[in-house]
């Protein structure tokens, strides 16, 4: 007869506090997206574009994989991930709405979030734009033994992008510790996948170059993360990687957009692959959470959110004179308006 194992029981329940985890973070990151959403049209946000992740929270997966100290990049859908990796809501709301407190002071907005201390390397609203800067940190990592991962999170648009795969050809040549991690959402703006791409096994591709490939449905958050795992296992041991979230994007490409290239059939099949609602569903048929436990869970996670708009909305815009710090070098003398330069010309 064969003993139980001492050690199994609290390896099982590790593993399930860390499934309730990732469900909690996943229900975070639909909240804070609907409070964008709702930012936008109360006219409280800075700019007219405004790019949700809804849809696509099984990255949690991934990030999940990540410990403290790895770096990213993010496209201009990333809100979630960064806050997935311990950004203040209330900052990241007061950053979209151009306040003061905001992680980069009103100057970034939706798209250009940066915060190096939680890692955070930068949005960027150019496709494929921030891909080559985990390349940089990966290089800086490997040579300083740090042990550290330099994560690049990217739309399938990006797959199109003649950078990302010099940037993998260069990681994998180098052995460097970097992840590409591909939120395929099956739209780059309007444009289905399979009309932008003769190939759509983007693991394959990654593969050409050397690098470790995996593909993971995003619909199923424990899947991704299994799969994030072992791709990161592999890029701190010298080896990078890629992994594809294949997901659906609930929403059109930006708030604006009422999606008239998706038939009415398609979009309610792709909301059907909702990861939030399967891994609710999951921790109930597993037993590790009853549907009134979740459901104060998702109230928490929407009351936070509140919170953070509120906070948000109340913050102060930045003084008009603040539009040239954080822009030239300490030392650079302020640049002086058009207009006080004019009067002082024609005054002279």
């Amino acid at each position: 007869m064969t003993s139980p194992d001492p050690g199994a029981a609290p390896v099982a329940a590790a593993r399930n506090t860390a499934a309730l985890d990732r469900y909690r973070m996943m229900r975070r990151i639909r909240s804070f997206e609907e409070r964008v959403g709702e930012m936008f049209l109360r006219g409280e946000s800075a700019g007219s574009m405004l790019h949700l992740s809804i849809g696509e929270e099984g990255v949690v997966g991934v990030t999940d994989a990540m410990v403290e100290g790895d770096s990213f990049t993010t496209h201009h859908r990333g809100h979630g991930v960064f806050l997935a990796r311990g950004a203040d809501p209330a900052r990241m709301l007061a950053e979209i709405g151009g306040r003061e407190i905001g992680y980069c002071r009103g100057k970034g907005g939706s798209m250009h979030i940066a915060d190096r201390e939680l890692g955070h390397l930068g949005a960027n609203a150019i496709v494929g734009g921030g891909i080559p800067h985990v390349v940089g940190a990966g290089l800086s990592y490997r040579n300083h033994g740090t042990g550290q991962v330099s994560v690049a999170f990217f739309g399938d648009g990006a797959m199109q992008q003649g950078v990302l795969y010099e940037a993998m050809n260069m990681a994998a040549l180098w052995r460097l510790p970097v992840v590409f991690c591909c939120i395929n959402n099956q739209y780059g703006m309007g444009t289905r996948i399979d009309r932008a791409s003769a190939s759509v096994d983007f693991a394959a591709r990654a593969g050409a170059f050397g690098l470790a490939g995996a593909s993971a449905d995003g619909a199923d958050v424990e899947a991704v993360h299994a799969a994030a795992q072992d791709i990161f296992a592999g890029a701190r041991a010298g080896r990078p990687g890629f992994i594809e979230v294949s997901a659906y994007r609930f929403h059109g490409h930006a708030r604006m957009d009422k999606s008239p290239y998706r038939t009415a059939e398609e979009e309610a099949e792709g909301r059907r692959r909702d990861p939030v609602a399967n891994a609710r569903a999951r921790l109930e048929a597993e037993g590790l959470a009853d549907a009134d436990a979740l459901d104060r869970l998702d109230a928490e996670a929407a009351a936070e959110m509140d919170r953070a708009l509120d906070a948000a909305v109340q913050a102060t815009m930045p003084p008009l004179p603040s539009m040239f710090e954080d822009v030239y070098a300490p030392e650079t003398p302020t640049p002086e308006p058009l207009r006080r330069r004019l009067a002082r010309i024609l005054n002279a």
